[in-house]
């Protein structure tokens, strides 16, 4: 048993791969068009011709997709061995044996893997960096990836205080006591979606939310929901805590979406060109949120 399975089976870590294999049974084109969209609008881009694209963390797949869909020459990795195995029938099914698509099995903790992988024209990490177990490093780590002028595109949870903490918690437990899942999954399903679904019904729209919700970025309110409480390790940050971290790499930030809740807020950085590569101490980084 590897690693990876051995702290799934620990309740050390959510089998994301997993929960990205039955979201592969409700891909069509529709979503793909609007992840595309979504890539087009956070880059400010038409296309990503002539790009390279590098997808850390890449899990579905669907947004490496969208970069060769947009011209890129993509590299996909992801840590987890089922995630990798999404990306590769992602690439088998819209692009097989194409040259400008690599797919790996890889961690962005490992320097020695980054290191030989080179720079990219757009590194792209779209919730993947806080559940890590080590989130300012891994932060750290992504910069060699960027080339001088490049973009750095990342999401990352919101420090909502106690309401983090508690969401924490609840996370937590879902990994390490399995008979609580369906009781936390119940839970966590009435609580995002309850309101929305009784005003749809109240208007008229009965699911209208739930059915419209693949117009943000294309992805499934189901698997969502499976991954907000099962997403584990679990870290969060404010959107300043982000920012002055990336400034002080000689990054300036291009474009920002924050959220009041406890979702994701989106990150592009441009990479200054005249900003050397440099390591940060990992005690001058924010402290991690640990309990």
């Amino acid at each position: 048993m590897g690693v990876h399975a051995d702290e799934v089976t620990a309740g050390q870590r959510f089998e994301f791969g997993k929960n990205w294999a039955h979201f592969l049974a409700v891909l069509n084109d529709d979503r793909i068009r609007h992840a595309e969209e979504s890539l087009r609008e956070l880059l400010s881009v038409d296309d990503l011709a002539g790009l390279s694209f590098i997808d850390v963390g890449s899990g579905s797949g669907l947004f490496s997709l969208a970069a060769r869909r947009l011209g890129a020459r993509v590299h996909s990795f992801d840590y987890d061995p089922k995630s990798v195995a999404c990306t590769a029938e992602m690439k088998r099914r819209y692009f097989p044996g194409d040259g400008n698509w690599v797919v790996h099995e890889g961690s962005v903790l490992n320097d020695d893997y980054l290191k030989s992988l080179g720079q990219f024209d757009v590194v792209y990490s779209w919730g993947v960096l806080h559940h890590t177990g080590a989130m300012w490093q891994a932060m750290t780590n992504v910069i060699s990836l960027v080339r001088p002028g490049g973009k750095l595109f990342i999401a990352i949870y919101n420090d909502q205080g106690y309401k983090s903490r508690w969401w924490r918690r609840l996370k937590k437990a879902y990994n390490e006591i399995s008979w609580s899942r369906p009781f936390l999954l119940a839970y966590v399903l009435a609580r995002g979606w309850g309101p929305q679904t009784l005003l749809d019904l109240f208007r008229g729209r009965p699911f209208f939310s739930w059915r419209e919700y693949k117009r943000q970025r294309g992805m499934s309110p189901w698997h969502d929901v499976v991954d907000w409480i099962g997403g584990w390790p679990y870290e969060y940050a404010t959107p300043e805590a982000v920012f002055d971290f990336y400034r002080e790499q000689g990054f300036t930030l291009s474009k920002l979406v924050t959220r009041q809740g406890l979702g994701c807020n989106e990150f592009v950085f441009l990479r200054n060109n005249e900003a050397p590569v440099r390591a940060q101490d990992k005690k001058s980084a924010p402290a991690a949120h640990h309990e």
